[in-house]
């Protein structure tokens, strides 16, 4: 078992844990949603993903999302899943994203889609 994440106390009083596989999730979401900079001891963790929210749709943008988060998660997590399709959507304050991937060692593909409003 893993720490859940977010970190908190289950109803036990104890620290809540997570499945492998929803470890494997919120290592996602925050690889994600985590900006450059905010890691003290990781600057360069995360992608700027809230950035691109603001910014007008266009082709060149999701072009633009696609390669940063393929980069960020390769660079990552890259040890530990293997993303097979990804897709970006920015409709007028929401950036949603759907990340098809592989846990490495295990044959069935996993599907993460996630969603953030200005």
């Amino acid at each position: 078992m893993q720490i859940g994440y977010p970190f908190h106390i289950d109803k036990r009083g104890r620290v809540a844990d997570a499945t492998y596989q929803e470890h494997i999730r919120h290592l996602i979401e925050q690889v994600l949603f985590t900006s450059p900079g905010e890691r003290v001891n990781r600057p360069d963790f995360g992608t700027n993903l809230k950035q691109l929210i603001f910014n007008p749709n266009n082709e060149e943008l999701a072009a633009a999302a696609q390669f940063m988060v393929q980069g960020a998660l390769q660079q990552w997590l890259g040890d530990m899943i293997e993303v097979e399709a990804l897709a970006i959507e920015n409709q007028q304050a929401c950036l949603a994203i759907t990340v098809q991937y592989r846990v490495i060692g295990n044959p069935e593909p996993q599907v993460v889609q996630v969603s953030r409003e200005a």
